[in-house]
């Protein structure tokens, strides 16, 4: 095949001469028939026209057919890459090289593009998992996070920091930390921190600062972030965690161990007092000695009262203590402290009182606990009350919160009304009641633990002064343990 198109060229030109030829002697004749020169001019040039256009329409013929094969060459290295051979005149051969290279060195730069660029769709894709995964990691995270760049701009922050700086996605991204947080100490210290030009500082203070969810104290960690280039700084990460429980916690623990070392001391002096005089013989009768002993035993129960409602009130606190919830008869529980405290009561000429309907006033709660509930409200009642006096205990169901209601009224000293927000505290007792009554500080906040806490239930107080109160509490009729 290749051969046979080597000859199309002198082909070409055979035909062109043949043709001539046949011109010629067409033009012959006809000159020998003319007589004069103009006509014989013009036979001469048309026939050379014919033979030039005949020369041409065959050199235009051959040379389409050559460019069809060129050009199916080029298209089959540039797209297959294959080297089959190059079916071209020999004298289209060395054009038909240099295309045919070009071609498989475009189609070859073309693969490696396309690769290239494949991988690096792949690797932007990973990017974006990256980014979403480190998004979500943060997002998750309890402490606020707070990403700025070297011209003090906020470049990112997560779910807790947009909560608590009040941050607005779209309108803060790249402000100024000047506008999100003001001139507080936290921009100082990223200034200062950005300042240092070398990256991997870190810094760790603890501020209390104002935020859109309230006063609170945060402890901050800032560590600066490298540049593009390694060098130097580029931004600054900073990270808020919130340590106003923490601190609350650590204060109650400071104050619980302070008053309780306070409230123990006082017995125990009195204790360690009798003892003394026992020792020295300053009781000379079997009476004082008596009356040293009935001191010492009250004493040493106190100490113990106080130690058991710590105990029970830590225990609540950090979710030890759990409940053992039966089906409790409220009216046998108030019948059952009124046995108990009738001694007392009888002492000081204190009549209780006791007030239910026909109802039975049931409520799934631990009976042990509801027991020592209203012992600690009825024994308050009668240590306040004075003597002639009346204590009453009520018990009652409210139907709109499906619970129990029991209430422990007294006409006793009544609760001064900037008191009433603190009775429930930890170790708070009236000053002016001290010289009354003894006692720990701790029975009421006990009590509120237990029903609130254990029983998810209600306590409340009314009251007036020099005309007793009304402590009340209400337990639902079925507790949630959970």
């Amino acid at each position: 095949m290749h051969n046979a198109r080597s000859y199309i060229l002198p082909l070409v030109m055979l035909l062109g001469a043949a043709g001539s030829t046949a011109a010629l002697t067409v033009w012959g004749w006809d000159w020998l028939a003319a007589r004069d020169s103009s006509t014989r001019v013009i036979s001469i040039m048309l026939g050379s026209c014919a033979l030039l256009g005949a020369i041409g329409w065959l050199v235009l013929v051959s040379l389409k057919r050559e460019i069809g094969r060129l050009s199916v060459v080029i298209e089959d290295a540039a797209t297959e890459g294959s080297d089959h051979g190059i079916a071209v005149s020999p004298w289209l051969m060395p054009l038909a090289e240099s295309m045919t290279g070009v071609a498989s060195s475009a189609n070859a730069k073309n693969t490696v593009l396309s690769t290239q660029m494949r991988e690096m769709e792949i690797r932007m894709r990973l990017s974006e998992v990256e980014r979403a995964h480190t998004e979500a990691i943060l997002d998750s995270l309890r402490d606020a996070v707070l990403v700025t760049d070297s011209f003090h701009e906020i470049t990112s922050s997560n779910r807790r920091a947009t909560e608590l700086l009040g941050i607005v996605s779209d309108d803060s991204k790249r402000a100024h930390i000047h506008q999100v947080l003001g001139a507080t100490d936290i921009e100082g210290a990223i200034g200062e921190v950005l300042s240092s030009g070398l990256p991997n500082v870190s810094r760790h203070i603890e501020r209390s600062m104002a935020t859109s969810l309230g006063e609170g104290v945060f402890d901050i960690t800032l560590a600066t972030l490298p540049s593009a280039d390694a060098n130097g700084v580029g931004g600054v990460v900073t990270i808020l965690r919130d340590v106003t429980r923490e601190k609350e916690i650590s204060r109650m623990k400071t104050d619980f161990v302070s008053q309780a070392s306070h409230e123990l001391r006082t017995p125990l002096s009195s204790i360690n007092a009798y003892i003394e005089m026992l020792i020295d013989g300053e009781a000379d009768d079997e009476t004082t000695r008596q009356e040293f002993y009935g001191i010492i035993k009250a004493e040493t129960e106190r100490v113990a009262r106080l130690v058991d409602n710590m105990l029970n009130i830590s225990r609540i606190e950090s979710g030890i203590q759990k409940i053992e919830p039966t089906e409790v008869d409220f009216v046998k529980v108030i019948n059952e402290v009124k046995e108990s405290v009738a001694l007392r009561a009888e002492q000081k000429d204190i009549k209780i009182v006791t007030k239910s309907g026909p109802l039975i006033y049931t409520a799934q709660a631990d009976r042990d606990m509801m027991v020592q509930v209203v012992l600690n409200l009825v024994g308050n009642a009668i240590k306040y009350t004075p003597e002639g006096g009346r204590v009453t205990v009520e018990v009652d169901s409210d139907e709109s919160s499906r619970a129990v209601l029991v209430s422990v009224s007294d006409t006793g000293l009544g609760i001064p009304p900037e008191a009433v927000d603190k009775v429930f505290d930890k170790f708070y007792r009236i000053e002016s009641y001290k010289r009354v009554a003894k006692g720990t500080g701790l029975g009421l906040n006990l009590v509120k633990h237990i029903v609130e806490t254990m029983h998810k239930g209600t306590v409340g107080l009314e009251s007036e002064v020099g005309m007793g109160s009304r402590f009340w509490f209400s337990v639902p009729y079925e507790t949630d343990t959970g």
